[in-house]
């Protein structure tokens, strides 16, 4: 998930180079949005990993 955030947000700065600001402000939202959500997942893993004493599986 981080991969694909920092895909959308090298996507939306080469949009704004090339001046599709519309465009830009798209990927620049899904990247937000996937930030969001990797933050959300992760404070849940931590809480998780804290309330229960285990690590959880992280897929490899």
């Amino acid at each position: 998930m981080l991969n694909y955030m920092i895909t959308f947000f090298i996507l939306a700065v080469c949009a704004s180079i090339l001046g599709f600001g519309g465009l830009a402000a798209d990927f620049a939202e899904i990247a937000r949005f996937l930030a969001a959500v990797f933050v959300i997942l992760f404070v849940v893993s931590l809480v998780y990993s804290m309330v229960t004493g285990r690590k959880t599986n992280l897929p490899l």
